[in-house]
């Protein structure tokens, strides 16, 4: 069973067994607003959630409350296209201790773009924002990085929305160079990964 999601800037996909009676059931696309729902709903959930389909509804069934939502009509864009399979630059480092740097360096930043620089040296990564109205801050942060050092930015909130959904003490961050999409995952076994489109700094 896999889910994925992208709005053109960033994408997550999550793979899981396929629960039994799912074998039959079609690629369906599922509204925004119902995924928002229904996670505020799994968060009461203790059990198994059961799940049915229509060719036009879906329903979310949790016991004690049921969700039903119309399915958008259409085709969903091909985004394995856009997962990097060749990033040869990889950093390992504390998703937590990343996301603390980037959201305090992020402080200084415009509204508009919250951009911020990550300049990838030996074992350790410089995170980086300068504001002409705001003026300038930055922040060391120690990780494992082997490869030729560069300069690439990113959106700083989602990055850190990516990295809120780390569970583990690492992340690997799988980049090619500062205008190629990044991979970012817990690992090579995590169920789940994400692509995150650089910005220019």
């Amino acid at each position: 069973l896999r889910a994925a999601a992208t709005d053109g800037h960033r994408l997550a996909r999550v793979t899981v067994a396929r629960p039994d009676g799912a074998e039959s059931m079609p690629d369906v696309i599922v509204p925004r607003k119902c995924i928002a729902e229904l996670r505020k709903l799994l968060d009461e959930v203790d059990g198994s959630v059961g799940v049915s389909l229509s060719p036009t509804k879906i329903r979310f069934d949790m016991g004690q409350a049921i969700l039903t939502s119309k399915l958008i009509d259409g085709t969903f864009p091909d985004y394995s296209r856009v997962i990097p399979t060749g990033n040869d630059k990889i950093l390992k480092i504390d998703p937590k201790s990343l996301m603390e740097g980037v959201d305090r360096v992020s402080t200084i930043a415009t509204e508009k773009t919250r951009a911020v620089k990550m300049a990838l040296d030996r074992d350790k990564v410089i995170l980086s924002v300068t504001s002409p109205e705001n003026g300038a801050a930055a922040e060391e942060v120690p990780g494992e990085y082997v490869a030729a050092g560069f300069e690439i930015g990113f959106n700083s909130r989602y990055l850190m929305d990516i990295l809120a959904q780390i569970e583990g003490d690492m992340v690997e961050v799988h980049l090619a160079d500062a205008a190629a999409p990044t991979l970012i995952r817990e690992n090579d076994a995590s169920p789940a990964l994400y692509v995150l489109m650089p910005m220019r700094v």
